[in-house]
């Protein structure tokens, strides 16, 4: 939660726009002063307000909440630019969503790596009904992902994506290698 900034200074500053009177009272300076430092925020906060929906743009700490508003979850692990990454291609994503270059895009934004991927499955049209099904009869898909550097935490990670981008009756195998 943002609150007071130390030594910010407010944008508009009340006591200049006091009458001439209360501006000669060192007391009321001091007053509306402490307005000024509860609203510079507030008010600097309002001149940026469209930097805060630009993933580039935001503050660090605005950006989960940034995420929220396009459904997904980001990663406290992930590096800031990983995860402006993420939530700049959300909507992107959404709309591949569910296909073999979806996934690809989705696993090579979240894991900054090389992501190859096999399916089972086939598409085919036919002017005869009842035609044979294309691809094979058990579907299956393999995932692989080239890193830098592999840990426990990033083959879970990448795991748990592929199960949420999947259809559920599909088996998945996932591998993750370095170079």
């Amino acid at each position: 939660m943002r609150g007071l900034v130390p030594d910010l200074e407010s944008p508009t500053q009340i006591g200049p726009m006091l009458p001439a009177i209360y501006q000669e009272d060192e007391f009321a300076m001091r007053f509306v002063g402490g307005f000024d430092d509860v609203l510079a925020p507030i008010l600097l906060t309002l001149d940026c307000l469209i930097d805060y929906f630009d993933p580039a743009l935001t503050p660090t700490d605005f950006l989960e909440w940034l995420a929220s508003w396009v459904g997904i979850e980001v990663d406290e692990a992930w590096e800031t630019d990983r995860r402006r990454a993420a939530v700049a291609t959300a909507v992107e994503m959404y709309r591949m969503r569910g296909t073999i270059s979806g996934l690809r895009a989705n696993l090579e934004v979240l894991s900054g790596g090389r992501v190859e991927i096999t399916d089972s499955g086939g598409v085919a049209w036919s002017t005869k009904p009842m035609g044979p099904l294309p691809g094979q009869e058990s579907p299956r898909l393999a995932v692989r992902v080239t890193l830098p550097e592999v840990t426990e935490r990033t083959t879970k990670a990448i795991d748990a994506i592929v199960t949420a981008a999947k259809p559920a009756h599909v088996v998945h195998r996932v591998e993750v290698v370095t170079p």
